[in-house]
């Protein structure tokens, strides 16, 4: 039998919301740091928004390793650093500066996007992100960037055996 997909994720809400939308696929209660999967499993494993969130980002990068099949993708779609000097500057005014108080003042977990803010600004810029995938043991590591680099897709590929 041929398995198109299998989703996971951390939080139960997240899953429970996909279930809903898509209930023909499986959903899997998962840490990336411990995947529940066996070896060599998947053609393409992917993360998206969701790498920064993890407690060990090499550590999360070395299980998608594991539990890809030799020749097989890992595609990280996570947020970014601009890459013009004077987009990046108006981004990171209004990433640290604007959203924390539009937060404040309008949502009912301010919190969360005080910490998007603060996780966007720490998170490493494209190159150093592709130099952590290549140091888990990931090849031929790539990018792309999407809205002048706020958001960059990395791919990178296991070595075949």
């Amino acid at each position: 039998m041929l398995e198109l997909m299998s989703s996971a994720d951390f939080s139960q809400g997240m899953l429970d919301a996909g279930k809903k939308r898509h209930p023909d696929l499986k959903f899997t209660l998962a840490d990336a740091l411990n995947l529940p999967f066996g070896a060599d499993e998947f053609d393409v494993t992917t993360i998206s928004f969701g790498l920064r969130n993890t407690n060990d980002v090499q550590k999360a990068l070395a299980e998608a390793l594991r539990v890809t099949k030799p020749g097989g993708r890992l595609v990280v779609v996570e947020f970014s650093h601009p890459t013009n000097k004077i987009f990046r500057k108006i981004y990171m005014n209004y990433l640290m500066g604007f959203l924390p108080k539009v937060a404040r003042r309008f949502s009912s977990n301010p919190d969360a996007y005080i910490y998007l803010a603060q996780s966007i600004q720490a998170w490493p810029d494209q190159e150093q992100l592709a130099a952590k995938i290549e140091a888990a043991g990931w090849g031929s590591v790539a990018w792309q960037n999407f809205t002048f680099g706020i958001v960059a897709v990395h791919i990178a590929f296991k070595d075949k055996l």
